[in-house]
């Protein structure tokens, strides 16, 4: 590309880079930069660029239709995710350079939220009637409901703790106890099956008094982190995070203690950004979504 200098070398370069190209197409379209570079450009080196942004939008098409030149996908998620939810993302922006904006907290909260036209294009939730109900109250896109894992709960400790997790939910009553953290069962799926959970060992009237409720089960989890409480009932998946898991020490609940912890996602009828909503949810369905799902100890449907 005579007449071009440094631009015309990128340019020349990057109808071998998909990815790269069209990112530095967006960008030059952007800032203006593509004007400048017509401005300069001789006859000849015009078509060429021409040929070159034709390319770039076509390949981006073939890989990632609809989806690549959008702004951002907005996800709700239940706090039992937050850890496997950052693997997830991160793997996803890589691949398709679209944006998630991701919110946690409890799977309640979010669904009275979006009831009340809360603008998320995904919603994750760790109870699958929630997002059952968004769908028959019209608020979800018709046929994305999708069962995407079953959650597990473990009794957890800091590793400094003298508290021995392995006598089961009958540690909850040891009298070196005077704390033991839940989420709020009113709203968080993980709180409710905590105090199933109680009541099928029979220590719930014993230990009631001594719970405190977190706002979802990851603030549970920080709750006995941070010392503020002995010892706790959280997600499997958090305690599996290697934060947690170099921090203390836990005792897996038994399945058939709780109602089980079916997990459901759902594209939103108002979603902005549909297209890459679908992708997401065909990404956490992958493969690799697969396995990331499992590292933190989710049951993945069958």
């Amino acid at each position: 590309m005579s007449g071009l200098g440094r631009p015309s070398h990128y340019f020349s370069a990057l109808i071998y880079d998909k990815e790269y190209c069209v990112l530095f197409i967006y960008r030059a379209v952007s800032t203006g930069g593509m004007l400048m570079i017509f401005r300069k450009a001789t006859l000849r080196a015009r078509r060429r660029i021409c040929t070159v942004l034709i390319i770039g939008v076509a390949a981006l098409g073939s890989v990632w239709p609809s989806v690549a030149l959008s702004e951002e996908l907005t996800i709700a998620a239940a706090s039992d995710l937050n850890f496997a939810f950052k693997d997830l993302v991160a793997e996803y922006e890589k691949k398709t350079g679209v944006h998630v904006k991701l919110s946690l907290g409890s799977s309640g909260n979010f669904f009275s939220q979006i009831s009340n036209g809360a603008p998320f294009d995904l919603y994750f939730s760790a109870d699958i009637r929630y997002p059952q109900k968004l769908g028959e109250a019209g608020h979800a896109l018709p046929g994305s409901l999708y069962k995407y894992a079953v959650g597990r709960i473990v009794l957890w400790t800091p590793m400094e703790s003298k508290v021995d997790v392995q006598k089961g939910l009958d540690a909850l009553a040891d009298p070196a106890v005077k704390k033991i953290a839940i989420a709020n069962p009113k709203h968080a799926p993980y709180g409710r099956a905590a105090v199933e959970a109680m009541k099928y060992f029979k220590v719930y009237d014993r230990v009631k008094d001594k719970m405190v409720l977190g706002e979802n089960v990851s603030q549970a989890a920080q709750f006995i982190e941070s010392g503020a409480c002995d010892i706790g009932i959280v997600a499997l998946s958090l305690a599996l995070a290697p934060s947690m898991k170099t921090a203390g020490k836990y005792w897996q609940i038994p399945i058939e203690s709780h109602p089980p912890l079916e997990q459901g996602a759902v594209i939103l009828k108002n979603a902005k950004n549909k297209e890459a909503a679908k992708q997401f949810l065909e990404f956490v369905r992958g493969s690799e979504g697969q396995e990331i799902m499992r590292r933190y100890g989710f049951t993945l449907p069958g």
